[in-house]
């Protein structure tokens, strides 16, 4: 199942069209006055200015109009969704203790660095990067939702949905994204005794459930109806849902085989933290008693070399884990494809038809 070329630019296009209407929307001057001091509205901005695919916001946007709704109602729910996304990346960078973002440090890292400029200087200069990490979080939540408000206030969309949707994302959206991080860390510690269905269960908390919502919200948008049970909505929800869990599973895999550059942090560094994967889950399972033993003395070891790691990723492909996992999340787009068919035809679900197959496809 591989879109053509052409499909891909077309979509790609229309993301960036969305995208560059997100950020011209949370670049307003109006917003920007409201972060101080001076570090935290740059570690507000610094993810949102750096470059991310904003697939989410597109998503939403795109869903909109394909249930025949004007994809400009959405726009404060698109640009919700994209800084709502980005406090979770802040805070999950700290729980990864990852040192690079797209491409910029991360932003606990980046402000461990500007501590000097406070003079402090080894733990305390590490500490105030974490600081301003989380403090910069809770603004963005917070942003967040004056923006899923703004639907209603600036653009006419009915309180009720507005509530609604409000709700969802704080009473099961949030639990949900806090459940599949917390399994996650967990999971680095329990992988000899897991299963697949707990590992995709964790992979959809952390990103399907989000993608979903991102989905019904659009859709709800679009028909200006707070009911999650009409028949548009539970196919665009159900789409997305499944798309998410394929997106999580190519992202597992480009944590391994992706490109440096294009990634924007370091190949290797998911098998450093130790993350439980479809890849490293299938592979254990596969593996003898000797590459067990080289399993468990890369996976999690933070102090592991490059040719160690490298020697990781050559047992995951001999193994056919890596097969493996792309052939899941292909079936797992395959499955939401069939669900895009409770749409009416129009460009928007042949767009949304495009980006699923992207998600599997990507590169970075």
């Amino acid at each position: 199942m591989t879109a053509p070329q052409d499909s891909f630019e077309r979509l790609l296009a229309a993301v960036d069209e969305r995208k560059q209407l997100v950020m011209a929307y949370l670049q307003q001057e109006r917003f920007a006055r409201r972060f101080r001091p001076q570090h935290i509205r740059a570690a507000v901005y610094s993810y949102i200015k750096s470059g991310g695919k904003s697939l989410r916001p597109a998503v939403a946007m795109l869903a909109c109009a394909a249930v025949g709704g004007d994809e400009r109602q959405a726009l404060p729910l698109a640009a919700a969704i994209e800084v709502y996304h980005t406090w979770t990346l802040v805070h999950d960078d700290v729980i990864d203790r990852d040192s690079t973002r797209r491409g910029i440090p991360t932003v606990h890292r980046e402000y461990a660095q500007s501590a000097a400029e406070l003079g402090w200087q080894g733990a305390d200069a590490e500490h105030y990067g974490l600081t301003i990490a989380l403090l910069t979080g809770d603004v963005q939540q917070a942003w967040a939702w004056s923006l899923l408000f703004a639907a209603h206030l600036e653009r006419g969309v009915a309180a009720e949905v507005v509530l609604r949707l409000a709700q969802e994302l704080a009473d099961e959206v949030t639990p949900l994204l806090v459940e599949g991080e917390t399994l996650d860390v967990q999971f680095s510690s329990q992988r000899q005794t897991l299963n697949q269905a707990q590992v995709i269960d964790m992979l959809w908390k952390k990103t399907g459930a989000l993608y979903e919502y991102a989905g019904r919200a659009g859709a709800a948008i679009g028909l200006n109806d707070a009911d999650p049970d009409i028949a548009a909505v539970k196919a665009v929800a159900k789409f997305c849902s499944l798309c998410g869990t394929a997106f999580q599973i190519q992202d597992d895999i480009l944590g391994v085989v992706g490109a440096a550059e294009q990634l924007g942090k370091p190949v290797g560094s998911d098998i450093r933290e130790g993350k439980t994967t479809l890849l490293t889950l299938k592979a254990f399972e596969r593996a003898d008693e000797r590459q067990r033993r080289q399993i468990r003395a890369t996976l999690g070891n933070s102090r592991a070399t490059e040719g160690e790691v490298a020697g990781l990723v050559r047992l995951l492909r001999d193994l056919g884990a890596l097969r493996y996992a792309q052939d899941l999340s292909h079936q797992y787009v395959s499955a939401a494809l069939q669900h895009l068919q409770g749409l009416p035809a129009s460009e928007y679900r042949t767009l949304l038809g495009h980006w699923a197959q992207y998600l599997i496809e990507r590169e970075f």
